[in-house]
């Protein structure tokens, strides 16, 4: 089961952005996640009138490794550790190891 994923929001734990919050918007692989505003990189882009795209220089979001980023806890309002659980049904759920409530996803 993974511990993050899309439509999480996540705070990043070390790098250049550190602190910054964002949601992830895809995962690129098993150890790599696109985060909203994280990460980002100035891409030249050449201009291609047939797709309508105008040419210039424009801030793309890049992937971020997994270990950098950390789930925020809306009830403590910080970055905190995911474990997962298993309920009586069968059913694994994600929880936080904080305060063990469920991850709302």
């Amino acid at each position: 089961m993974e511990k993050i994923r899309k439509g999480d929001e996540v705070v990043v734990i070390t790098g250049k952005d550190k602190g910054k919050r964002g949601t992830v918007l895809r995962r690129v692989d098993d150890e790599h996640l696109l985060v909203e505003g994280v990460n980002r990189a100035k891409k030249h882009v050449k201009p291609n009138p047939i797709n309508g795209v105008q040419g210039g220089i424009v801030d793309k979001d890049m992937p971020i490794h997994i270990s950098n980023v950390a789930l925020f806890n809306p009830a403590t309002k910080k970055a905190d550790r995911v474990g997962i659980k298993s309920l009586e049904d069968g059913r694994k759920v994600r929880v936080f190891k904080s305060n063990g409530e469920l991850v709302n996803a």
